[in-house]
């Protein structure tokens, strides 16, 4: 029996709450996708997809009527009459519950979606040594591109998809006059068929992962060394691992992480500190053996020598260069090509090679995204 003449109640409150947070959390984690200091967002609103959709997919299966994948209309046949319908009657009568392009739509988002969240948490634990997967990074950094390009481009595709389901809707809303913009914020439908109903049990396990999603939210953003993103690189004192590279460089300038040059980069550097960026390293400065010893820290430690991103992306970009200013490598202008240069400019930061003055744990070796602060002076 329907409450409302006319119109019969589809969507319960727990389900409208998971279908806009579903959709929430996939526009916010592509959205922060697109700036790196926003990584801990993205990976907390990407987790929050994870188990709303883990939770649309059990629904499919024990949820209430029209939820389940029994109700969908997958018929080839079918989607074709739905399109052909639309054209030659403008006024048909909607389902109650999902219509054959909405069917497959719901169908693309799971199977989408789930690449998407499983490719994502490789990729952090392979690219950014963090995370569940972050044991992976030793075996694995090798192809932290690839499952960069399948993470980055499956998600543009479900973003096309949701556009697409956007234009869908509001067609039937403003051409059709099915109301259907609505549908899923009041719960009803302007159709015919029984309203639908939800078992308390169902009611408790719904509301439990939207509490869920909350907390996991919460969690992640608020700490930084949490399960989920802890890094499985630890920072690193320079004064306790080798005290002779941290005092005798760093009476200038921060010592950079001996993981952003290759081996060929520090013999080069090493070898000309007569003449180091416009200054004379002399003996009286650094002795030989302190020399030396830096020098076998430095190689030892190069960037052939890491699996972090930066060093791997690092050798990838300068090919067989040698190059000591990192700011003249590829891959440095494009992780900074959203940086005005006049920022270089500001008093606190004077120079592209004070990479200390934004990246506030850079003595401790972390270039951490999250750990990014850009001085407004």
């Amino acid at each position: 029996m329907n409450i409302k003449k006319g119109l019969v109640f589809v969507w319960p409150l727990s389900t409208r709450i998971i279908h806009w947070i579903i959709a929430v959390s996939f526009m916010g984690a592509f959205y922060t996708s697109f700036y790196e200091p926003y990584l801990d967002i993205h990976v907390a609103l990407g987790w929050i997809f994870g188990v709303m959709l883990g939770y649309r997919i059990l629904w499919g299966f024990v949820g209430p009527r029209y939820a389940t994948f029994n109700t969908f209309k997958l018929s080839f046949d079918e989607l074709v009459w739905y399109f052909r319908e639309k054209i030659i009657d403008r006024w048909r009568k909607i389902p109650p519950g999902h219509n054959p392009a909405s069917s497959w739509y719901t169908i693309l988002v799971l199977s989408l979606g789930s690449i998407i969240v499983t490719s994502g948490l490789l990729l952090y634990g392979i690219q950014e040594g963090k995370g569940l997967f972050a044991f992976l990074n030793d075996r694995y950094y090798m192809y932290m591109s690839e499952f960069d390009l399948i993470h980055r481009y499956i998600s543009y595709l479900l973003g096309v998809w949701a556009l697409i389901h956007i234009t869908g809707v509001l067609i039937e809303q403003f051409y059709h006059k099915t109301n259907m913009l609505f549908a899923m914020i009041t719960g009803y439908k302007k159709s015919e068929g029984p309203d639908t109903d939800i078992s308390m049990y169902g009611r408790i396990a719904s509301y439990l992962f939207i509490i869920l999603s909350v907390i996991a939210f919460y969690y992640i953003v608020s700490t930084y060394d949490n399960l989920i993103t802890r890094s499985k690189f630890p920072p690193v004192s320079l004064e306790e691992v080798h005290r002779v590279y941290a005092t005798d460089c760093g009476t200038c300038h921060k010592p950079y992480p001996a993981y952003l040059f290759p081996q060929k980069s520090w013999e080069r550097l090493m070898n000309d500190l007569h003449e180091h960026f416009n200054e004379r390293i002399t003996e009286q400065n650094i002795s030989i053996p302190a020399r030396a010893s830096i020098q076998q820290y430095l190689f030892e430690h190069s960037a052939e020598h890491s699996t972090r991103e930066a060093a791997v992306k690092m050798l990838a970009s300068i090919g067989d260069a040698a190059p000591i200013s990192s700011s003249k490598v590829l891959y440095w202008r494009e992780t900074h090509a959203q940086i005005d240069p006049s920022v270089y400019k500001r008093p606190s930061i004077k120079s592209r090679a004070n990479c200390a003055a934004c990246h506030i744990d850079f003595e401790f070796g972390v270039l951490d995204d999250t750990k990014i602060v850009i001085p407004k002076e």
